[in-house]
């Protein structure tokens, strides 16, 4: 009773009004691949420098409610010798930790893949719970092709993020499940709408199956857009109206919020559509939002790496935190980028 008492705590401050997460879990790939694009070498010390700048960045924790660790974030540190756990504890947001530990091909399923990181998880949870971890993340990544994605390839992937989930409540970690639908292709909104509805039903039932309490969980979601390569490109009023229709017709009610992913979109365009869908009515969930590209991009390409940067590196993470933030109350305008120095 205490841990739900605690998870149930958790939750209900991830999705404070006007606040939302912070995904700083890239792996070594993907933050090698970040780096590069300011040519910067990814070492540890970089790595750990630039997420101390995102992490103490000033009145970040207006805009912040939590903020996902990667494994070699949560055991670093900042410059001072405090654990970053720790500093984020004391600033009032959340830590938490993916748990993942990425993607391989789905056996006889070309185009598809499952995720791996179970071995083992129990024992992780422990570890991370006693470094000061509140909350988890597990994504599985959902292809939109002419063949794809097979009901084989969601069944699998459901049955392992309800096992992941399920091990994340038994240690009193709240499990934020992600199945992302990807943007990459050249599939129409319907198409994304309809696979995405398809995957949110396959997964709940197996969440259900699995016995995890919905109350003490968060679905990280994807937007229902139009492919990247798709000629028939829509209005943000279309992308949030589709996204909510999908999220009523296969996301239960007993879930209390749901924190959307960039996926790949612009800055302006993830926050766009996030106000869109807080201006739609009665949701019966908290609409806040994960972002990671959609947050970073303008620190990572102000600071290059340089700490003489590191202000205006931060002033521009603190700029994106805060029109998110008010996109959570569907009031933000596009005067508010004007605004920004």
């Amino acid at each position: 009773m205490m841990a739900g008492h605690i998870m149930e705590k958790t939750v209900a401050a991830l999705v404070a009004p006007g606040k939302g997460l912070l995904a700083a879990d890239e792996s070594f790939a993907t933050i090698a691949k970040r780096f590069e694009a300011i040519n910067l070498p990814s070492t540890e010390e970089y790595r750990r420098a630039y997420r101390e700048l995102l992490f103490t960045a000033p009145g970040i924790e207006r805009y912040l409610s939590g903020v996902i660790l990667f494994d070699e974030t949560i055991h670093q540190q900042a410059s001072d010798g405090t654990p970053f756990p720790v500093l984020l504890t004391r600033r009032g947001i959340l830590p938490g930790i993916k748990v993942d530990t990425g993607t391989v091909s789905l056996p006889f399923f070309p185009e598809e893949k499952i995720t791996e990181g179970l071995d083992g998880l129990r024992e992780r949870f422990a570890e991370y719970r006693n470094l000061g971890a509140r909350f988890s993340k597990w994504r599985a990544v959902i292809r939109i092709s002419e063949h794809t994605p097979t009901q084989s390839c969601l069944d699998a992937n459901a049955q392992t993020l309800a096992r992941y989930a399920a091990l994340s409540q038994e240690a009193g970690l709240v499990p934020i499940v992600e199945p992302e639908v990807l943007m990459e292709g050249n599939h129409t909104l319907e198409r994304c709408a309809e696979v995405t509805e398809q995957t949110l039903f396959t997964l709940f039932q197996a969440l259900y199956d699995a016995r995890v309490a919905f109350e003490m969980m968060l679905l990280k979601a994807n937007m229902a857009l139009p492919g990247t390569d798709s000629s028939h490109q829509v209005s943000v009023q279309d992308v949030a109206e589709a996204t909510l229709r999908c999220l009523r017709h296969a996301v239960p009610a007993a879930v209390p919020g749901v924190v959307f992913l960039s996926g790949g979109q612009s800055d302006l365009a993830a926050t766009q559509h996030l106000n869109a869908l807080n201006q739609l009515d009665d949701a019966p969930w908290q609409l806040g939002f994960s972002f990671a590209r959609a947050l970073q991009r303008p620190a990572l390409q102000a600071w290059e790496g340089k700490a003489e940067n590191r202000s205006v590196a931060q002033q521009a993470l603190l700029h994106r935190a805060k029109c998110n933030g008010v996109a959570r109350t569907g009031q933000y305008s596009s005067e508010m980028e004007s605004q920004y120095p």
